[in-house]
């Protein structure tokens, strides 16, 4: 059996030499797996950071890769990419592999054995690093800036305050220097003790709130960065903030700015046009 793909993207890597292990035709193109890479693929079953785009060359000859993703193949030998793999992430019977698609035909040289060289569009991952940071700062932000509206107990996030966000989130999608994420306010929120009312009418207060305490942890300068338990890409991550609020940990498997100075400053806009969906926006403005 194949051996998962080790990545490097953890530690902030966006090249590296590697050896083909796989070209896969498929129905939306080739497919290419190496045995070590630097990109961070889309996840197939929470996309909220998308994958790393770049190049796969050889001796000056090189080919697009267009958005890397998750792949996985069965003991059986099924092989399959993205949102047709029919299991989640780290389920026994497959091994778990980073898809590199290429854009257009497989060059000559491109086979399986040969040593390449891969590199990923650094400022495309920049952006995307810090949009995800600034999308996890803003969820810790929002957790304290609503934690007197609970009655009941919603258990705790990574600073300690009750987790709205692990509570409440049905989708997340970062891009370059923000984010997007969307929380229900339905039945289910409110039986869980969420007084609705009382945040639909001091929104704007929130959102305040909010933005202060991201000032004040962009003021900081915290460090921050990605602890892998592992090599391979089905090994756990999490990422690590030392804010002046406390130490965060937050299982992750994107990709961060190494510190809070990489940041101008980090925002947020709360939309509750629709009562039963607050929609965060995260605006990042990156430091020169």
């Amino acid at each position: 059996m194949p051996s998962s793909t080790v990545v490097s993207f953890a530690g902030g890597d966006v090249s590296g030499s590697s050896t083909v292990t796989r070209v896969e035709p498929t129905a939306a193109g080739a497919v290419v797996v190496v045995d070590a890479t630097p990109f961070h693929p889309v996840d197939h079953t929470w996309p909220d950071q998308p994958g790393d785009s770049g190049e796969i060359a050889l001796d000056g000859s090189a080919v697009r890769v267009s958005e890397a993703v998750m792949a996985a193949v069965s003991d059986d030998g099924e092989f399959a990419v993205g949102s047709d793999i029919p299991v989640k992430r780290g389920a026994e019977g497959w091994t778990w592999l980073v898809g590199h698609p290429l854009e257009g035909e497989v060059p000559s040289w491109l086979v399986e054995g040969v040593r390449v060289e891969l590199s990923v569009d650094s400022p495309r991952r920049a952006g995307l690093s810090r949009g995800h940071t600034a999308c996890h700062l803003a969820s810790l932000a929002l957790d304290l800036a609503l934690a007197d509206l609970w009655r009941k107990d919603p258990g705790t996030d990574a600073l300690g305050a009750p987790d709205f966000e692990r509570k409440a989130n049905q989708s997340s999608r970062i891009h370059a220097d923000g984010a997007v994420d969307e929380y229900r306010l339905g039945k289910s929120l409110r039986r869980a003790g969420f007084d609705t009312e009382t945040f639909a009418s001091t929104l704007a207060d929130r959102e305040s709130s909010i933005n202060e305490r991201l000032a004040e942890w962009v003021a900081s300068g915290a460090t921050s960065r990605v602890v892998p338990e592992g090599s391979t890409i089905v090994d756990r991550r999490s990422w690590h903030c030392e804010l002046p609020d406390g130490t965060a940990e937050i299982l992750c498997g994107g990709t961060h700015v190494a510190s809070l100075a990489e940041f101008v400053s980090i925002s947020v806009t709360l939309d509750l046009s629709d009562p039963q969906l607050l929609v965060m926006t995260t605006r990042a403005v990156p430091a020169s």
